[in-house]
């Protein structure tokens, strides 16, 4: 008997027991999607949190201050001393300091509320004091207008840049470029729009649509009333020399604040580089765990695949042995019933694709996370599919080549 009768024989068998048949596929079908999905929904996952921290910058470094201690003594979180001057950010703009710093930008940030001067509605959002380089280390650009630039900084002007939410809120349909905004009783004039980001895990769900930014200069003068910065933000030259641009200003700021054991620092330094890692290891273990259980269920589908074969094989005793009195070798018996276990495999694994790429249409609009499938993924599973059925159809493949002619025609 040729493989193509082989083949056709297998798919009757299988077409015979529409039900049965399609039972054991609906088990592979389920355990295949779930694999696809867990695999696509921790990917998924992965490429947010990292076009996320992307959007904060590219091969940032964020230096805040230490902590402080009350005068009751209780100690407060990182980032409530004031230990950060613009001294020290000038100190890292320095080359030769500094080789592998790119760009340096002081932040001085605060909440305020804003309002209009058109139809004075107020909205409450951040305030960034900060300088041109803010746009080069922030990785954005601008929409509509232009940024501040250094010789608002020189003039303390009173200029702002929004963010595209704090703009829509304040503004609604109007061009806000030209618009005067309130900043603690302070006119501002709007001068351009950052383009839209979104939201960020990494920065408690800060919205990096949802702020202001001007010059340093004027928000130390006329907003915060002080010259201590809440941040500095530094940009490598590249993602190789992130390791050295970190040793570099920790250097020059353990010395500019005369301060001789690490440990000891009245600052931290954190790099998005370490925030991605982490989420991704995090992520990484996440889908391998809901991976395993998906796993367990293609184990069950497997097991049915063993269960309507054994099955098949205990029906069809006549039909094999009156094959093999006429000349039908065991391989060839064998062959056929591990076809037809092959035909459920890939039955179901082709339909669990199917269900899984529905599905990744379908449920980051419930679920809220984007789910990032691939084809090598996909096809993989199919092949596992196909393994599952080849496998767990070996045992009654084996049963019904072993059967001897004589007791097979006997039975009943």
């Amino acid at each position: 008997m040729s493989w193509f009768e082989t083949l056709r024989t297998g798919l009757d068998a299988v077409r015979h027991n529409r039900l049965r048949s399609g039972l054991t596929v609906l088990g592979i079908m389920i355990g295949i999607a779930a694999v696809i999905l867990t695999v696509g929904l921790g990917q998924g996952a992965q490429n947010q949190v990292t076009s996320e921290i992307n959007a904060l910058g590219t091969n940032l470094l964020t230096i805040t201050p230490g902590s402080s201690t009350s005068s009751s003594g209780i100690r407060q979180g990182f980032g409530s001393a004031s230990t950060l001057t613009q001294d020290d950010a000038n100190a890292l703009m320095s080359k030769t300091v500094a080789p592998d710093i790119k760009a340096v930008a002081p932040v001085d940030s605060t909440s305020e509320s804003l309002s209009d001067s058109v139809n004075s509605n107020t909205w409450t959002t951040t305030i960034n004091g900060s300088t041109p380089s803010w746009e080069t280390v922030r990785n954005r650009t601008i929409t509509q207008g232009r940024f501040i630039d250094n010789q608002d900084v020189t003039d303390h002007t009173a200029v702002a840049v929004m963010g595209s939410d704090t703009a829509s809120e304040l503004f609604g349909g109007l061009d806000p470029v030209g618009q005067t905004v309130n900043i603690n009783g302070i006119p501002f004039s709007v001068i351009g729009v950052l383009d839209s980001v979104g939201s960020s895990s990494s920065t408690a769900g800060a919205d990096q649509d949802d702020q202001v930014v001007v010059p340093i200069s004027t928000a130390m003068e006329r907003i915060f009333g002080t010259s201590d910065l809440s941040s500095i933000l530094v940009q490598a030259t590249s993602a190789g020399t992130l390791p050295g641009a970190y040793q570099e200003a920790d250097a020059e700021l353990l010395a500019l604040h005369d301060i001789t054991t690490a440990t000891d620092a009245d600052f931290s330094i954190t790099s998005e580089a370490s925030l991605v890692s982490t989420s991704t290891s995090v992520d990484r273990t996440l889908t391998i765990l809901l991976g395993g259980i998906a796993a367990i269920s293609l184990l069950v589908g497997g097991i049915g695949v063993m269960n309507i074969m054994l099955v098949s094989v205990t029906e069809r005793i006549r039909e094999i042995g009156l094959r093999k009195a006429l000349g039908a070798r065991p391989s060839l018996i064998r062959r056929q019933f591990l076809l037809e276990a092959s035909a459920l495999g890939l039955g179901g694994g082709a339909l669990g694709a199917a269900l899984a790429v529905a599905g990744a249409v379908l449920l980051p609009h419930a679920v809220g996370y984007p789910i990032a499938l691939s084809g090598l993924a996909t096809a993989g599973a199919i092949i596992i599919a196909i393994g599952i059925g080849l496998v767990f159809g070996v045992y009654p493949a084996s049963r019904a080549a072993r059967l001897a002619p004589i007791d097979a025609l006997r039975s009943e």
